[in-house]
């Protein structure tokens, strides 16, 4: 957090700046008080303890102060003056720090965000995504409505409690001594008070990213909700967890407001003590302060108050933004899986091949791959079958570097992919994946997902993956939007809206994983008919479950408990009479 506040250093010394000329002012205004009240009551300026001397001096300098009457109205009206100047600075102390706090939380965002689109795969099989956008959205709004008012706090609050102290000792420091001893018991108990919120924040923030995921899981699986009708059993979930939660939020709220008001109450207590002792020194004669100047005293006195209380409120607040910031941390401090090296190389072309080199790879503990050799040459059609579990997806979240090996290299060309640069090489693949994802725009806009490209290019691409015709038909046709998830669609459509996607990219290698899972006969028929139109100008890489879509491939490589057992065409294959035989003959 403090490198992100590094870059507003300037502002945040300007927002010192004006908050040391405020409390100033403020310091100034209070001593009118003692020469107001001689005036009023004594109708002199005689006897004036030196510090209001020296200011009615530099004020006569300018307005004389001949008559009593006449010199109250003018410190009447500098009194005035010193308010209007003290909130003018204020107003500018807050007009500077809107912009640190506003810039701060955009850039903020931006960071999360950034780390959210380059998360692991692997992330969300330990994490829900309610969670991560809990910590995007509402532990970032934490931060500003705590830690950054508490910063703001700071950088105001102990500049007028050193500066009032100051005076105050100047005024009687035997008095201010007493002052002084009590304010280490208020910052204790409000330390307490702290400490356990910071505790019981974390709970709240993490209870609040389980019902968060609970909630957009629940809108993710609205139709099999439905279909089991279970809406009941989702709603006492839901219901528990919200109970859960709103306990912990009353508990968060309960020990956040006691801070301020238990500031104020042993403020208070400070304040009756000086009165104490501070009347009995004016009522003995024995000391040098006097009645008007004990005046003046307890009014600045009461004006440390609001320093510390906002200092233990602030203190109270940090600890509970703390338990968002933690996480926030967290979250940015998740390593990448995949990462440039600092030598890493832009890709030169896809020439030859790209071949797996006695690759293996493991989840954390769990081996998936072993010893994997196979090429994917150019021009070709390769495709990987295998039962569920067998290792397919894997292989290709491999091939297009979503994972590093564990074992063995990948090779482009010869090359191991680590020495070229990530994003460079995933540019030689466009994926169509199983899980179809559209976004809640119109047809054109997820089809020109990733790139910019005109109404003619996507015509093409629409037509290359036989969707055209049936964007054509609806009334808005490329403007059609495809609603949430792309609803609108059916599963065979949203598929080829994919795959013209895919087309658009103009990568030289395709990966089709399970494309064809969610289809018909019909629209299994008309993506055929586009992968075999892609594989004429493209390499293409199929996972399938329905063999049929894979008869034609240059090279079948059959995959069990993560290793390649067969390879050859779909003739050589079948008369083996091997694992892939008894794929096709159950399928």
């Amino acid at each position: 957090m403090f490198s992100f506040l590094k870059r507003y250093a300037v502002r945040l010394a300007g927002v010192f700046l004006l908050n040391l000329l405020y409390v100033g002012l403020t310091v100034f205004t209070f001593l009118m008080i003692e020469p107001f009240v001689k005036l009023l009551f004594r109708g002199s300026l005689d006897g004036l303890s030196p510090v209001s001397a020296y200011v009615v001096s530099l004020l006569s300098a300018v307005f004389p102060l001949d008559s009593a009457r006449h010199s109250i109205l003018v410190l009447i009206l500098f009194a005035a003056l010193l308010y209007f100047l003290r909130n003018l600075s204020a107003y500018a102390s807050q007009w500077v720090m809107a912009h640190v706090r506003s810039d701060f939380l955009y850039q903020l965002r931006n960071r999360l965000y950034d780390k959210m689109i380059s998360l692991p795969l692997g992330y969300f099989t330990k994490e829900s995504r309610g969670d991560a956008v809990t910590r995007a959205v509402n532990d970032t709004q934490e931060v500003e409505y705590t830690v950054l008012t508490s910063i703001q706090k700071f950088l105001t609050d102990p500049i007028a409690l050193l500066c009032y102290l100051s005076f105050l000792f100047f005024i009687d420091y035997q008095l201010s001594l007493w002052a002084v001893l009590l304010m280490p018991l208020s910052f204790l108990i409000i330390g307490l008070l702290s400490h356990l919120l910071k505790r019981s924040s974390k709970t709240y923030r993490q209870r609040l990213g389980v019902l968060l995921a609970h909630v957009e899981e629940t809108l993710s699986g609205l139709r099999v909700i439905y279909g089991f009708n279970a809406q009941e059993r989702a709603y006492r979930k839901f219901q528990q967890l919200n109970n859960q939660f709103h306990e912990n939020q009353k508990k968060v709220y309960r020990q956040s407001y006691l801070a301020n008001p238990l500031s104020e109450f042993l403020g208070v207590v400070s304040v009756m003590v000086v009165l104490v002792i501070g009347g009995s020194l004016v009522l003995s004669e024995r000391s040098s302060l006097s009645a008007e100047l004990f005046i003046t005293y307890i009014a600045l006195f009461t004006q440390i108050i609001t320093p510390v209380s906002n200092i233990s409120s602030a203190f109270a607040d940090y600890k509970r933004g703390e338990a968002a910031l933690d996480r926030i941390r967290d979250f940015l401090a998740i390593e990448d899986q995949v990462e440039d090296r600092p030598d890493a190389l832009p890709v030169p072309g896809f020439w030859d091949e790209v071949a797996f080199r006695d690759v293996s790879f493991a989840y954390a503990d769990t081996d998936v791959l072993h010893h994997i050799d196979l090429s994917v040459p150019k021009g070709q059609t390769i495709a990987f079958v295998g039962s569920s579990g067998a290792g397919k997806t894997t292989l290709a979240d491999l091939l297009m570097r979503f994972y590093d090996v564990t074992g063995g290299e990948i090779q482009l060309d010869g090359v191991p992919v680590e020495r070229y640069r990530v994003s460079d090489y995933r540019g030689l693949f466009a994926l169509v994946s199983q899980d179809v994802m559209l976004f809640h725009d119109t047809i054109f806009r997820n089809i020109t997902l990733g790139c910019d490209a005109t109404m003619e290019e996507v015509v093409e691409a629409a037509k290359a993956a036989n969707i055209y015709d049936f964007v054509m038909s609806l009334p808005d046709g490329f403007d059609h939007v495809v609603g949430d998830r792309g609803v609108a669609l059916s599963g065979g459509q949203r598929q080829r809206v994919s795959i013209a996607r895919a087309v658009l990219r103009k990568a030289p290698i395709f990966v089709l994983d399970e494309a064809t899972s969610a289809m018909d006969t019909e629209s299994e028929h008309l993506v055929q008919q586009s992968i075999e139109a892609l594989s004429k100008e493209h390499t293409v890489v199929v996972i399938a479950h329905r063999l049929s879509t894979i008869r034609r491939a240059d090279c079948i490589y059959v995959l069990d408990a993560g290793s390649v057992v067969e390879k050859g065409t779909h003739e050589e294959l079948m008369i083996q009479k091997g694992t892939y035989y008894k794929l096709v003959v159950s399928s």
